[in-house]
């Protein structure tokens, strides 16, 4: 870590640069001491982080890395929602990284470590986190596997890196590193909780596969987005999977849960007076009987998952009042234009893509159509006004 990027002068232009960072490639570095590649590597990556972690972003002698080691960064919103479900008085963090998660954790852990391969990650973590004046944490520069043969702690937490040397970017637990299956009772011997997150590409029913004691799994999804799975494991646990479901938006959090795998009936029936569309972590999860029982909802097909009612209900996704309800043929659609509208497939053969340029449709507006299949195979297009 170059200290002098910590010069009062040199926080101040790296916080003030508003530029393309093309113009301060070309004209070279302000200041003698520091090479313009550190100078647009801190200016990049803080620019990346803006949304991301606001926290690092508004303080200053924070110092960042490369942008590349922020991609699996945990966000503040997603550190934070981790950090409210388990408590305890030791923690260890096998994959530090920047410390993000780390940070969020030692707010209710009495003593956390970081451990952390990368040298110049771990140093950068050590020093923002003491900026940030959270005190109870250790950073060691070490394996974290390997540091922990002789100890013990409440929870353990491990983020394994997604980015393989010969593979690239890899979703299987066994293709990450470290490898968790493989380490899986060495790492519960060592612990009363085991914490894994994943990437949210990961299928539940592979990842169930790879791991066992699983007790709960999180599917976070932050403005509508699946972000990670997070899998909380507990040696001999024999009771059924809880998956819980959360989506963080600017409006609030919308959580919903369920047992895995517990047997549930669903009722069809064709549109009604309104329709719901379940948001990201709820599709991601696939507990599409659950909701339809939980909100007493009728679905359209057992694979549209879009479900209806004729009373309006609470519902922790989109809701929309159906205005029309249009059978999908070249006689039906030619006598109907929009000058613009929000356009969505649930089960249809066609795009998304193909559907705005057969039908002209441009993206916008107030008007919502669905274009989906019953559970009689008819293709409809539902035209909503979002509610």
């Amino acid at each position: 870590m170059n200290k002098a990027l910590l010069s009062p002068n040199v926080q101040e232009f790296i916080f003030s640069y508003t530029e393309k960072t093309t113009k301060l490639a070309f004209s070279g570095s302000p200041f003698p001491e520091i090479p313009v590649t550190d100078i647009l590597q801190q200016i990049e990556s803080r620019r990346a982080i803006e949304k991301k972690l606001p926290t690092w972003f508004a303080t200053k002698d924070i110092v960042y890395p490369p942008k590349l080691n922020l991609e699996q960064t945990s966000s503040e919103a997603t550190a934070k929602y981790k950090s409210g479900l388990i408590m305890g008085k030791t923690l260890a963090d096998l994959t530090g990284g920047l410390g993000v998660d780390t940070y969020y954790f030692a707010e209710t852990f009495k003593s956390v470590v970081h451990f952390e391969t990368n040298s110049s990650l771990s140093q950068l973590a050590a020093h923002n986190l003491q900026v940030l004046q959270q005190e109870n944490i250790q950073c060691h520069n070490k394996d974290g596997i390997e540091a922990i043969a002789n100890d013990g702690f409440d929870v353990i937490y491990i983020d394994p890196s997604r980015r393989h040397d010969s593979k690239g970017k890899v979703f299987f637990l066994k293709d990450c590193e470290p490898n968790v299956p493989v380490h899986l009772d060495y790492l519960l011997e060592r612990c009363n909780v085991l914490m894994v997150k994943t990437s949210p590409m990961l299928d539940i029913s592979v990842g169930l596969k790879e791991l066992r004691h699983v007790a709960e799994i999180h599917v976070i999804a932050i403005g509508n987005e699946v972000k990670e799975l997070l899998w909380i494991l507990r040696k001999g646990i024999t009771e059924r999977v809880m998956i819980h479901t959360i989506n963080i938006s600017k409006k609030g959090k919308q959580p919903f849960s369920f047992a895995h795998q517990e047997e549930v009936g669903t009722v069809f029936s064709e549109p009604l007076r309104f329709i719901y569309e379940p948001n990201a972590a709820i599709l991601k999860s696939g507990g599409f009987s659950h909701i339809s029982e939980a909100f007493k909802l009728k679905k359209l097909h057992p694979h549209s998952h879009l479900f209806t009612s004729d009373v309006l209900r609470d519902f922790p996704g989109r809701r929309f009042s159906i205005q029309k309800i249009v059978p999908y043929s070249k006689k039906t659609m030619r006598g109907i234009t929009f000058e613009k509208a929000n356009v969505t497939t649930r089960n249809f053969p066609e795009s998304v893509a193909s559907l705005r340029k057969k039908w002209k449709i441009k993206d916008g507006g107030n008007v919502y159509l669905f274009f989906t299949t019953l559970e009689n195979g008819e293709k409809i297009m539902l035209i909503c006004e979002k509610i």
